[in-house]
């Protein structure tokens, strides 16, 4: 691929092995150690990337990897150059990247050389390239230029495939890894046989149009199931919509209160609320809710561990 004249810089690294920095003496008052977790408190998704050689496949996990331009698409990603990985990738080869979803922290820890961890990974071939089956997002690139990056390497790719599905990406903040606080749910996560028995003391009630549903401060004295419509919750700096199937209030009703956010109707909203003494008998009722409820709010924070 030819780069646009305003990049030909003649100073500028060639390839890997070329560097201007070769010179220039290291900082001794930034300590590697510090600079890792300054650097780890950038929250990033985690990717695995993948190349094949011959037969055999490779993987390796990264979450240093970033979009560069729309037109033409291209992608950069960073790799260690200890790692085999390193003296795969050279320009004209691919490598595929997967965008993993928060249930694949075991094939993060796969990849990421932690023997015995994590499940098998079973891939799929796109453009003579592997990607991790299951994953939320897909992406194959061709390496147009490599550069150098100190202890690392860096390959910028042209995408050649590109394709993503629903779901929730997994996260990694300051050596751990974390999930997307929006999307976890919580009774709504239960199986419909526990969840039916909590639900059917509940009673149907109609919101207008900006009507307050729930507001910040307010006991936890109720949860509400969105039968139809769209409600707003907000919180300070956050504002989440949720829409039919999904409940609202499910924490505070556990233990009370006060809620966090206010909850706001989008046109017209039909709701099935139910009260906190009637939650809290269901689940002394049936101890299996309970023992799942549990099992739920546990997965909440499992993979922050």
């Amino acid at each position: 691929m030819e780069l646009p004249s305003e990049f030909a810089i003649p100073t500028a690294p060639a390839g890997i092995g070329d560097s201007i920095f070769e010179e220039t003496p290291l900082l001794d008052h930034v300590e590697t150690a510090e600079f890792r977790r300054t650097l780890g408190m950038f929250a990033t998704g985690v990717t695995v990337i993948t190349t094949q050689a011959g037969e055999q496949i490779h993987g390796m996990t990264a979450n240093a990897f970033m979009s560069v331009s729309l037109q033409p698409p291209l992608i950069l990603i960073s790799v260690d150059r200890r790692a085999r990985m390193n003296a795969l990738l050279r320009e004209d080869t691919r490598y595929g990247v997967s965008v993993l979803e928060e249930s694949q922290s075991g094939l993060s820890d796969r990849f990421a050389g932690r023997e015995g961890e994590g499940p098998e990974a079973a891939f799929e071939i796109v453009n003579e390239t592997p990607l991790v089956e299951g994953a939320l997002a897909h992406l194959v690139a061709r390496v147009v230029r490599s550069y150098w990056g100190g202890d690392h390497s860096l390959f910028l790719g042209r995408v050649e495939y590109a394709r993503y599905g629903d779901g929730t990406p997994l996260l990694f903040h300051g050596g751990g890894y974390g999930r997307v606080a929006g999307s976890a749910r919580v009774f709504s996560a239960l199986p419909e046989e526990l969840l039916k028995p909590i639900l059917a003391a509940g009673v149907e009630r109609q919101y207008e149009d900006g009507e307050t549903i729930m507001r910040v401060g307010e006991p936890g004295d109720f949860m509400a199931l969105v039968l139809q419509g769209t409600v707003r919750v907000e919180r300070p700096g956050k504002i989440v919509r949720l829409t039919t199937g999904d409940v609202v209030g499910e924490i505070a009703v556990l233990d009370g209160g006060p809620r966090s956010a206010d909850v706001i109707a989008e046109d017209a909203v039909h709701c099935l609320e139910v009260q906190r003494q009637q939650v809290l008998a269901a689940l002394e009722a049936d101890p299996r809710a309970a023992t799942a409820l549990i099992a739920v709010l546990a997965g909440r924070f499992r993979e922050r561990d």
